[in-house]
Order: C-alpha cells, then structure tokens, then sequence
C-alpha cells in the first residue's frame, strides 16, 4: 500500500510538472502572437527564442486543448491542469468528509465540530485522541476519504479551519471569526440535514475561483427542491458564512430563517499538497501581512462586494 501510494504520488507531481512545461510554452506563444498582431516590439525575453517559438505557433493545434475543457479524453500534446485533476470525480461521486478537532479540545470546540458535521452532508465526526497527523491520513486515504477537516481553538474559542483534500493535496488554511453557534441560541430546533444550495458571492479573481472549488466541491450536488442554503459571501477577503432554510407562503413571498452557525473566515495559505506531507509541500498562496501595501490590497475580489444603502438609493 505504501508504495503504491508513493507511485501515484510521483506520477501526480509529474503531470504537474509536464502542465506547467506546456504552460510555459503557451505563455511564449501568446506573447508572440501578441506581438505580431498588434506590430508591437517583442519581449526580450522572447528576442532569442522567437524564431524557434513562431514556428510552433504555425502548427499549433486547438483540438487537444478543446477535447481538455470538454472533459473527454486527451489527446495529442493536451494535459489537463493539475486542479482539474485534483477534482476530477466532483459531482459524480458524492464527497466524504472527516472532522476532527486539534488535540484535548474543549466542551465548546466539540460543540462546533458537532454542528459543521451537520453542515456538511456525508460527513463524519471523529474524536482525535493521542492519534499523530500521518496516522489520521492514511486511515482517511485507505477509506476513500476525500476531504479532511480540522479546527483549531484559542481558550475555548474556535479560531482556526483547515481543509485537506485526498489523496494529494490542496490544503486551504483559514482563520476564523465571529463564530456563533447554534449551541448559543435557546429554542432553535432542529437542523434540516438536506444537501443544501450553495450561493458564492464577490470571488471574481483566479485565486477566487479556486478558494469557490475548495469550498464547493466539499458539498454534493443537491436536489432542485431543497430548501436549504448555504452562502459564502466575500467581504473585502472576509468570507461570511451564513446557513437558512425558506418556505414559501402565500404564493410567491418566501419566509427566510438563519438556522446558524455563523462565523468568517479568512484564507491565509494554500499548499499543494495535504496535512501529513505539508513541510515538504509547495506554497501555491500565502498572504503577506506585513508588507507596505498590504493594507489596500485585495485577492479574492477586487471589488466590495457589499452594497449600501445609499447606493441603492441613488
């Protein structure tokens, strides 16, 4: 089993290798034609190789790369990108999920491990006793496990959510904060255990659209008539995390009501690869704090996201 693991690993990281070669290359071609279309100087970097590149360029074929975005088999010199990779069985095979908890966790941590197994459909809830991280994932890999959660605290206070996906890798690194949960409020019943509608609200950039397939793929593909959503709505790289269910009454006037537990979130990492092997891993994105302009600086969208009212007015 171990080298079997091992074997699919290398031959992962070499698909991941010959992408970003054929990247590389089509990052030249583009710049070239670029170039040639607009009667503009070539890059310098391209100056010595241009020659060599352009006459790529009159046999490039767009058939592999179409078949590639279509989903069918590749073909020619077509090579998926590592993230199409990483989900490919999303939405045909329904995810299984593992939570846990950092170790000696508090009455109030295991509250909230509790209510994110009911968030996330097909989850299970496991207690992390004296069991060391490479232990947990191998378990988890040998049970087809296809995502790993684990939430930190501070005093009594959840305040950090890390998702691992298996076999291979992303891991997303996330702080928490306002987190209030169900626990907190009296008389709220029941949750509905529906797989839920998802809405992502301002994830407009690159890094945007792969925080939405972290958290998107963690959910199954749910059912038109579910009256259950779950938002993620973007905030100036604030993630809110809201729950509610509605009914519709009288017709067309639709009755919303929070059910929790709400909290925020904010991505600070993410490695190409999962928990037991991240020392060794590559660094996809990390946020820098402390740098000059970090203050004004946006990734996952570069708009608000939120409207005034003022601006609703007007």
């Amino acid at each position: 089993m171990l080298r079997r693991q091992a074997r699919l690993r290398r031959e992962y990281l070499y698909r991941k290798s010959v992408q970003e070669k054929v990247k590389g290359i089509q990052e030249k071609k583009d710049k070239l034609k670029r170039s040639l279309e607009e009667n503009i100087p070539i890059h310098p970097d391209l100056r010595k190789s241009a020659l060599h590149v352009q006459r790529k360029i009159e046999w490039e074929d767009a058939g592999p790369e179409m078949a590639v975005a279509m989903g069918t088999e590749m073909g020619g010199g077509g090579v998926a990108n590592p993230e199409d990779d990483e989900y490919r069985w999303a939405g045909v095979e329904d995810p299984k999920i593992v939570i846990t908890t950092s170790r000696d966790p508090s009455s109030r941590l295991k509250m909230f491990v509790k209510e994110l197994r009911l968030i996330f459909p097909n989850s299970q809830r496991m207690n992390r006793g004296n069991y060391e991280m490479k232990q947990l994932i191998h378990a988890c890999r040998a049970n087809n496990v296809t995502d790993f959660i684990i939430v930190h605290e501070h005093r009594g206070v959840p305040d950090a959510l890390v998702i691992s996906h298996l076999p291979y890798g992303p891991t997303a690194y996330f702080t928490l904060s306002g987190v209030i949960m169900r626990h907190d409020i009296p008389n709220i019943g029941t949750m509905s255990e529906q797989y839920p509608h998802l809405i992502f609200h301002n994830f407009k950039t690159k890094l945007g659209e792969r925080v939405t397939n972290i958290l998107k793929y963690l959910f199954p593909v749910p059912k038109e008539d579910s009256k259950r959503v779950i938002s993620f709505a973007n905030h100036d790289d604030y993630i809110c995390f809201r729950h509610h269910t509605y009914k519709k009454i009288h017709g067309k006037e639709i009755d919303l009501a929070e059910v929790g537990p709400r909290f925020q979130m904010k991505l600070y990492e993410i490695k190409l690869g999962t928990l037991d092997t991240e020392s060794a891993a590559d660094t996809e994105w990390a946020l820098r704090p402390y740098m000059n302009t970090s203050y004004k600086r946006r990734f996952l969208s570069e708009e608000d996201g939120w409207q005034q009212e003022d601006d609703i007015q007007s």
